[in-house]
């Protein structure tokens, strides 16, 4: 299965959210809190250009927010691409 990385601070409710969706539909992800880990922050702006949480990194696909929708394409392509 693809690697979700999930880039998160603790008071996002959108973080929250996309968490709590990710496992109800059994996917296992990575979580990465940028607000206590200033390496990880640095890590998720040179990754995708961004610095808006949640981000959820699938393969070389960002999909920031909670858009589950996207997900779901994000990680359909990584496994059809592995």
């Amino acid at each position: 299965m693809t690697q979700i990385d999930v880039y998160t601070t603790k008071t996002c409710p959108h973080c929250t959210r996309l968490k709590q969706w990710l496992s109800e539909h059994d996917y296992e992800y990575v979580e990465h809190q940028v607000d206590e880990n200033r390496e990880k922050a640095k890590e998720m702006i040179e990754r995708t250009g961004r610095r808006g949480v949640p981000q959820a990194l699938i393969g070389d696909q960002a999909v920031v927010g909670y858009q589950p929708k996207k997900i779901q394409e994000a990680v359909k392509n990584a496994n059809a691409n592995s």
